[in-house]
């Protein structure tokens, strides 16, 4: 049987890392998935996988899974508050069908 959730992703610039994390912590999110991510947006193209003079600039896709919706909005608001008037990032939500909702 699956339940209906929300998935938070943020795209981001790996040197916010650690306060993003912390906004997703104290909305009370259980936990996150970072990976690595490249690709072109309106500040060019952001390289992946390939070695890189200063690694805190490459960028990363955060995910976040969240039971209610609320806390996804409140999670991508903060976000977006805090950095992205002087960091590239994007955030979108997903409505999505997990297992084990008591994870979330």
């Amino acid at each position: 049987m699956t339940y209906k959730a929300t998935k938070i992703v943020i795209i981001t610039e790996k040197i916010i890392l650690d306060g993003v994390t912390k906004i997703i912590e104290e909305a009370g999110a259980s936990g996150y998935t970072i990976v690595t991510a490249g690709g072109k947006g309106s500040r060019g193209i952001r390289p992946s996988g390939g070695p890189l003079v200063v690694d805190a600039f490459s960028n990363i896709k955060i995910e976040v899974i969240t039971a209610t919706r609320e806390m996804g909005e409140a999670i991508a608001d903060a976000v977006a508050a805090e950095y992205f008037k002087n960091y590239s990032g994007i955030t979108y939500l997903e409505e999505v069908e997990i297992l084990r909702p008591h994870k979330f």
